[in-house]
């Protein structure tokens, strides 16, 4: 009886102390405190109200008998070094904090409260390290608690000021050996710069097919590498006047080319699914031709049929002439595999257009080629009030031998035989 009334007890002390009835709450925990003198939730609660109402000395001792009760409970340590920092005991609150993260290197609110106490310091350098690590592990906007969502907010603020302050010291100290590098390899430096300093993360290949091991994560190759290059520039005029002319005579034909079906997950494609306002005219589709577009299209068909283009079985070629409407922004995604590199012919290109491959941007320039890796994340935007239209295909990636490129067909031929038995 008495077990079953001290567990009432318990739980109007809790209940009281989630609806914020202060009063209440102190009188019932001072009450399981007097039958339980040890125990961890009454010595921390009334530790928190003692400390609310100013009363720091008493919290300081109930939350030293609550860690005492829990020793490797770091909330309790959190709460102590707060109660510390309050007394103008910075010391005292740094070596509690770590107390706190020796129990548990990854409580990311003392990482934030040591980060807080080395920017005060103005140390601020430190501090934007230590942050770093906190926002490192910090949880989702939606699971985070109220409480972290200010010092949170104020840490990212401090590691951008601080990267901001890094690059443009790097850039200072390194301008005049920057200026001796050569034209081909700036964008290379100037994105190890920007790593060096936090601005950006390292740009990897993310195959969604087919990973080739070893093969470098180049954004845009040189287009001296594709021998094919400058008479498909020369046929610019020529195709770009018939996808002007299926534009007008056959619109229908361009389809959305994110089209998930409902109830499949959509993820980044939720604007652009089922929508035109990124359509394709299909000529190539996953290696199969689309021969009444081609048909359509002599010129195109004639330029696609003099390049080397990729052929993987069910994964590619792919040509296409690629529509983006007007304010509309392709979200950043990768490929299917590196094996192969995309191309693109730009045919209408109006102002504010842009084309990012992982640290690099390019403005397209009409009938200038473009040979990227796709599966490096990259993206699209048209700010414009004008179509921008591209011809799009593939092509195999230069560093693969011919061997090997029969070893990539042979490989995803496999794979498609295996999942064509069921």
């Amino acid at each position: 009886m008495l077990g079953q009334s001290f567990q009432d007890l318990l739980a109007r002390a809790k209940q009281a102390t989630a609806q914020a009835r202060v009063r209440e709450a102190y009188q019932l925990w001072t009450e399981v405190l007097r039958l339980k003198p040890t125990h961890v939730e009454a010595l921390f609660n009334l530790g928190i109200i003692a400390m609310t109402n100013g009363d720091v000395a008493t919290a300081v001792g109930l939350l030293q008998s609550a860690h005492q009760a829990a020793p490797t409970e770091p909330m309790v340590l959190l709460h102590l070094a707060n109660a510390r920092a309050q007394t103008g005991d910075v010391q005292g609150q740094w070596d509690t904090l770590q107390q706190a993260l020796a129990i548990d290197p990854y409580f990311m609110p003392a990482l934030l409260g040591q980060g807080q106490i080395l920017y005060s310091q103005g140390k601020k350098r430190a501090a934007a390290s230590m942050f770093r690590n906190a926002i490192k592990i910090a949880p989702l906007p939606s699971e985070c608690p109220e409480w972290l969502k200010t010092p949170l907010a104020e840490a990212r603020q401090v590691v951008y000021d601080h990267m901001q302050e890094l690059t443009a010291h790097l850039q200072g100290a390194l301008g005049s050996t920057r200026a001796a590098l050569e034209a081909s390899v700036l964008e290379r430096w100037d994105e190890a710069v920007s790593i060096l300093s936090g601005k950006t993360a390292p740009y990897h290949s993310v195959c969604n097919q087919l990973h080739v091991p070893r093969l470098p994560a180049i954004p845009f190759y040189n287009t001296e590498l594709f021998p094919w290059v400058a008479d498909l520039e020369a046929r610019t005029d020529d195709i770009r006047a018939e996808m002007m002319r299926v534009l007008s005579d056959h619109g229908a034909d361009f389809t959305p080319y994110i089209n998930y079906r409902d109830g499949q997950p959509v993820n980044q494609w939720q604007e652009l699914n089922q929508s035109t306002r990124w359509a394709s005219y299909s000529l190539w589709r996953a290696g199969v031709p689309d021969t009444a577009n081609l048909a359509r299209c002599p010129a195109t068909a004639a330029a696609l049929q003099a390049v080397e283009m990729a052929d993987i079985g069910g994964l590619c070629p792919n040509a296409m002439f690629s529509v983006l409407s007007p304010h509309t922004a392709i979200p950043p995604h990768t490929g299917e595999t590196n094996a192969r590199l995309v191309v693109h012919l730009p045919l209408i290109i109006p102002e504010k257009c842009l084309y990012r491959v992982g640290f690099e941007q390019r403005r397209w320039q009409e009938g200038k080629v473009l040979v990227f890796d796709d599966t490096i994340e990259h993206e699209a935007r048209n700010d414009s009030d004008l179509l921008r239209v591209v011809l799009i295909f593939d092509v195999w990636n230069p560093l693969l031998s011919k061997a090997e490129r029969d070893m990539v067909k042979a490989a995803t031929s496999a794979v498609n035989a295996f999942y064509a038995a069921e």
